[in-house]
């Protein structure tokens, strides 16, 4: 497993996870639930070339869908509600109602925020993009201080004053 660090210039620095299947983990300099570093893991920024170029542009404005490996490990429940994260298009808002009526379980709306919680890739897989049906804000795992800096990036870079939203 490899490891580095990136800074944003807009949310601070990021923990950057990943191995030959692909990226693993994202943390944020703020993360509650930080991922454990195993004594065996090696630096080594030049394995993340790929992906501190995307995220580059990403907080740029110049990117609004990352083309990268990814190796998210997860239950299958929150294997699907990640999949359909990944679907919520750039500057688009969801509520977690949303992302439960996609995965087939409209129930499922607390379970579909557990899992939004754990998502091991923010940011690329855009877990910032899920907010509450009223549209409030409600928990990130870098805080909400940084969940909203973000949905404030793609609406500046949407160039709108709202960012849509899906019910």
């Amino acid at each position: 497993m490899f490891y580095d660090h990136f800074d944003t210039g807009v949310i601070g620095t990021l923990t950057l996870v990943a191995d030959e299947a692909g990226l693993r983990h994202i943390d944020f300099a703020t993360a509650k639930h930080p991922t454990k570093m195993a004594p065996s893991w090696k630096k080594n920024p030049g394995f993340f070339k790929a992906a501190k170029a995307q995220l580059r542009a990403y907080f740029n404005g110049e990117l609004r869908a990352f083309d990268l490996p990814l190796a998210p490990t997860g239950t299958p429940f929150q294997q699907r509600v990640w999949q359909v994260l990944g679907t919520i298009p750039y500057g688009t808002l969801a509520s977690y109602r949303w992302v439960a009526e996609k995965i087939g379980n409209p129930k499922a709306v607390r379970a579909v925020g557990g899992a939004n919680a754990r998502n091991p890739l923010p940011v690329v897989i855009p877990c910032h993009r899920v907010i509450g049906r009223n549209g409030a804000l409600t928990g990130f795992g870098g805080g909400l201080e940084i969940k909203q800096r973000m949905i404030e990036l793609e609406k500046a870079t949407c160039g709108t004053n709202d960012n849509r939203m899906l019910l």
